[in-house]
């Protein structure tokens, strides 16, 4: 991933900080992935496609840092899984993130509705890995 950053065109600033934010999310990853695996609903982390995975755990380290407006992180997450993954990928991404942005924003649902979304068939369902 880095070697990816790195041979990007963008200017050594950006670089800089998409390495830093990278890594800072590697590192958070574990917090991350205990919000992941409550909003992703049905799904075990390790049965994501890797890509929704990794783009799952950078938009939820930004969430959980408070300094970006949770739209922006969950606008860019949705670009990044336009690009990069499948056309289903947006949906069950923009789904999780929306669930895991209002927990860490105080509006987090009643474990009512909790248990409601659970009992109900939903769209967020991760896309399959292409092989």
């Amino acid at each position: 991933m880095e070697d990816f950053i790195r041979d990007s065109r963008e200017g050594t600033m950006i670089v800089d900080g998409a390495m830093t934010l990278l890594r800072a999310a590697f590192d958070d990853r574990t917090a991350s992935d205990e919000l992941l695996a409550r909003h992703a609903r049905r799904w075990e982390l390790p049965r994501l496609a890797m890509v929704d995975r990794n783009i799952l755990r950078l938009a939820v380290h930004e969430l959980r840092l408070h300094q970006t407006p949770p739209k922006v992180v969950i606008s860019e997450a949705l670009r990044l899984a336009r690009e990069f993954s499948t056309a289903e990928s947006p949906r069950f991404v923009n789904g999780v993130l929306d669930a895991v942005a209002k927990e860490l924003h105080g509006q987090a649902p009643t474990p009512e509705e909790i248990a409601e979304q659970t009992d109900e068939k939903t769209d967020d369902e991760p896309p399959e890995d292409e092989e």
